[in-house]
């Protein structure tokens, strides 16, 4: 039987079923080799050659594939259609023939296929190739490139800038992008404008709404209205005035249907619709493609095979009916540079099935098929007909002009099926309009705008007491109203507009964005929150000493150019050392110049370079650098473990801090108030967190009361009573009735209570689940919680034996799975193996398949697996 490798062991499971007995289907579980995590892995001085290692985890999975090609001399690659999944099947091939399981008469052939379908891998057993040398050329590069800038930039930032962790050569330019837009924002200076807005009627009683953009015969534009004074007499002016319907022009429209998906529109689709992240939406793609339910998922291809074009039209036909199917098919023109990398675009292997025909046990699949099934069929419908019309409404004097806007769908053609989402604000022509007609008279009601008033001046709900407000002005007599704007700074980016922005730029490629966007993360550079991406003090650090001392590698056109030239290699129209002797011939230099330097030498250097932003002018006229709180000490850039800060030149007798953004005080610290004794209790933030102090560091007080806020706690509402209640800590709770005072407290593991009886040699602290709870618990509850603990005393927290989430059956080798509830989350549990859920799956929709999956890989890599513990030992035995 031939031995045929794919990557994971549920893409084996699903091409056994389709190639049958007569094949042997084994999984590579990703890559085998990689260059080992220390310098000189790529040789610099020796042609750029590599050393590569096979892992531990993959060891015996290659050993199982040599051991199969002694029973069938025919190795069938079958890895992914792209360049890693060439670079897998290269990898493979290279790690067999060193441990000679392939020999001389060994056929060797490369096959691929875009679905995992019965026709698709079927068709591809008959097409076989060798594997591709300038797809592997060009992932040699990229890996070469990628090691040299995180092997050899990493450690200049390790000893430059305590904290930093790591660079990367994509990574680096995202984490520019985001800081930068944070520097847009911070820069921005808001601008007043207004806007008037009527609410008039038809004399048929219908209203509809338009906006004034003629006053004094000027046309307006968005910041013609500057003040509230302005605002106020452009109310006057059209209160004041009889108005008529100059025109009403209705113009047809028509708006095409979006192109099917590729990775880096999944990727943002899926952001906005659904809120997930780039990782979470490629992990849910990959299950669907293993499954056969969708093409590959790694792509930058936007066509579609002729045959699934004409399924889609059947569909729609069956479906919609032949009026929502072009009299031709839609041909969506390729917009990837490198034809060998251009795919089909992602679509639904079967267009017969929508999301309520498929076997998924996860939600998230079950969504994500749906968008990329309605996206499919949508991109092959008839565009949809509208009918856009604008009418003006103008004073009798022409002094003043209002316009309305509006559209009507006279024909909805893929809207049926599917709208694409947007990441701007939606404006106003959507809205549809009433019959009005050129020439009849437009009345002011003042029906609705009272609750646009109330919603404009912060009183929804209340009624209207006065005629304005700060922030807005309504006529007394008219349905006239008049608010108040200010621009706006660029908002941050979302894992959507970040993936857009990038693709736009040429930085990275679809398949990298994930990974990229999921390690300036973990690396602690960037915070998500709320779906935005905020850069942290560390994150902008870094950027900023890289845009000092490595600007030409952050660069968005360099790096943009390198990914052309390395698309170029895998076009085999360029050689890949020479890609890599130019990049390294002067990111070498630079490396050696930084090096040289001293960490004060950076740091005066980026405080020079960030002297406008870091002390910018104070109001009374004095000298921004000099320390606020003691007068006489200089600020300067400084750095820590957790990112960069500005300090003041006195420490450690002025203990003076403020972050990079200036958003501090004049001291630095928030001051609450005071305690009984007038010590200041101020609010502080430290390596872990903020935390309140009670005093000064002094002479007589060395070591002043401190607490950390507790998880959940927000340092913004932090009052005097809640601080002063932490500082209180331990709380007594009383006398327990063996003896010896109950305490409650916050530690290292979290909330606890406390108690030593007088016989015990330590205390024994039991876990409580609610922080409030040290402060509310009482007596009878501490008492039953740490008698819990003392009858178990192996378990933290309560002494009852969890009780599984839920009861998955027993494993093949034997034993009960069960979910478990984890300090860290779910789990499933198998014998001593514990593995973790991934974060998008919910206990509820654990399959006893993806059950077994999990512990095995969690087993393989601890290698706690019986059953191969005893094979490898026989094996060894005989080898003896």
């Amino acid at each position: 039987m031939p031995v045929v490798v794919v990557e994971s062991p549920a893409k084996a499971k699903t091409i056994n079923k389709y190639l049958g007995s007569d094949y042997t289907v084994l999984a590579s579980y990703g890559h085998v080799r990689d260059l080992p995590p220390k310098d000189g892995s790529v040789d610099t001085d020796n042609d750029f050659a590599m050393t590569w290692e096979v892992g531990n985890d993959s060891r015996k999975h290659v050993k199982a594939i040599a051991d199969a090609l002694k029973e069938d001399n025919n190795l069938i690659l079958a890895t992914d259609p792209d360049r890693e999944g060439e670079a897998i099947s290269w990898h493979l091939e290279e790690a067999l023939r060193k441990r000679r399981a392939i020999k001389k008469d060994t056929p060797v052939s490369r096959v691929v296929f875009n679905a995992i379908t019965k026709s698709a891998v079927t068709e591809a057993m008959q097409n076989p190739r060798q594997v591709d040398e300038p797809l592997v050329e060009a992932y040699l590069a990229r890996r070469a490139l990628d090691y040299l800038v995180g092997f050899k930039l990493s450690p200049v930032l390790w000893r430059k800038l305590p904290g930093a962790r790591s660079a990367g050569r994509v990574q680096s330019v995202c984490l520019r992008l985001i800081v930068e837009r944070e520097e847009e924002i911070e820069a921005f200076n808001a601008q007043e404008h207004w806007s008037v807005r009527a609410l008039l009627q038809t004399p048929r009683g219908k209203d509809f709404e338009a906006r004034l953009t003629v006053l004094g015969g000027q046309k307006l534009d968005r910041m013609s209205l500057k003040d509230s004074t302005a605002a106020e007499l452009a109310v006057q002016a059209v209160t004041s005035r009889n108005l008529s319907v100059k025109s009403v022009e209705a113009k047809p429209a028509t708006r095409n249907p979006s192109a099917p998906f590729m990775t880096s529109t999944l990727q943002q689709e899926a952001s906005r619709k659904f809120g997930m992240g780039a990782r979470q939406c490629m992990n849910t793609a990959q299950r669907l493609y293993e499954a056969g339910l969708i093409t590959y998922m790694r792509t930058d291809g936007i066509d579609m095979a002729p045959e699934a074009v004409m399924a889609t039209r059947d569909t729609i036909k069956d479906r919609y009916g032949e009026d929502y199917i072009p009299k031709s098919p839609r041909m969506y023109k390729n917009k990837a540079k490198n034809a060998q990398e251009a795919h089909e675009c992602i679509r639904p292997t079967d267009m017969n099935k929508d999301a309520s025909q498929i076997k998924v046990s996860e939600p998230d699949q079950r969504k994500l098929y749906d968008l990329i099934w309605k996206r499919t069929i949508a991109c092959q419908m008839e565009a949809a007909r509208l009918e856009r019309t604008t009418v003006d409404i103008a004073s009798d004097d022409g002094q003043v002009e209002l316009r309305a806007t509006g559209q009507v769908v006279m024909f909805d053609g893929f809207m049926k099926v599917y709208e694409e989402g947007r990441d701007d604000v939606q404006d106003d022509d959507d809205k549809r309009l009433p019959q009005i007609m050129q020439g009849e008279a437009a009345v002011f009601s003042s029906k609705g705008l009272a609750d646009q008033f109330n919603k404009a001046a912060g009183r929804e709900g209340d009624v209207i007491e006065a005629t304005r407000a700060d922030n807005a002005i309504l006529s007394e007599n008219a349905g006239v109203l008049a608010l108040q704007h200010h621009t706006q700074p660029p908002p941050r980016y979302t894992e959507a507009t970040l993936v857009k922005r990038m693709e736009e730029l040429g930085i990275g490629r679809p398949s990298t964005y994930a990974s990229v966007i999921t390690t300036i993360q973990d690396r602690e550079y960037v915070r998500k929150d709320k779906n935005r991406l905020f850069p942290e003090e560390k994150g902008r650090i870094v950027t900023i000493f890289l845009m000092n001392f490595f600007r030409k590698y952050v660069g968005y056109e360099f790096t943009a150019n390198l990914e052309e030239s390395l698309d170029d290699v895998s076009a085999g129209d360029q050689d890949y050392k020479e890609v890599l002797a130019t990049f390294w011939r002067d990111f070498s230099a630079a490396i050696a110049e930084t090096s040289d330097l001293r960490v004060s030498e950076v740091l005066d250097k980026l405080d020079a370079a960030l002297a406008p932003q870091l002390y910018p002018p104070r109001e009374d006229g004095s000298d921004p650098r000099i320390c606020p709180k003691c007068g006489t000490g200089q600020l300067h850039l400084k750095t820590s473990r957790t990112g960069g800060f500005v300090g003041c030149g006195n420490y450690p007798e002025c203990r003076y801090t403020r972050p990079l953004n200036g958003d501090s005080d004049d001291t630095g610290d928030v001051i609450l108030g005071q305690d009984e004794h007038e010590n200041d209790i101020l609010l502080r933030k430290g390596r872990f967190g903020p935390y309140v102090q009670r005093g000064e560091i002094t002479e007589d007080n060395k070591k002043p009361d401190r607490s950390s806020l507790p998880k959940g706690w927000d340092a913004a509402a932090m009052d005097l009573e809640k601080a002063l209640t932490l500082l209180s800590l331990p709380r007594a709770i009383g006398l327990h009735p063996e003896g010896g005072e109950i305490t409650s407290n916050f530690g290292r593991f979290g909330p606890y209570v406390m108690h030593q009886l007088p016989d015990e040699a330590k205390p024994v602290y039991a876990n409580l689940k609610d922080p409030n709870d040290v402060f509310e618990i009482g007596m009878n509850r501490a008492v039953e919680l740490l008698a819990e603990k003392r009858a178990n005393p192996g378990r933290r927290g309560s002494s009852a034996a969890a009780k599984p989430l839920r009861e998955m059956g027993e494993h093949p080798d034997g034993g009960a799975m069960n979910i478990m509830d984890g300090r860290y989350g779910p789990y499933v549990k198998w014998e001593k193996v514990n593995a973790t859920l991934p974060k998008d799956v919910e206990p509820k929709d654990v399959t006893v398949e993806m059950a077994i999956e999990l512990v095995n890989e969690k087993a393989a890599k601890k290698g706690t697996r019986k059953k191969t513990t005893k094979k490898t030992t026989k094996k060894k035995t005989a080898a003896k």
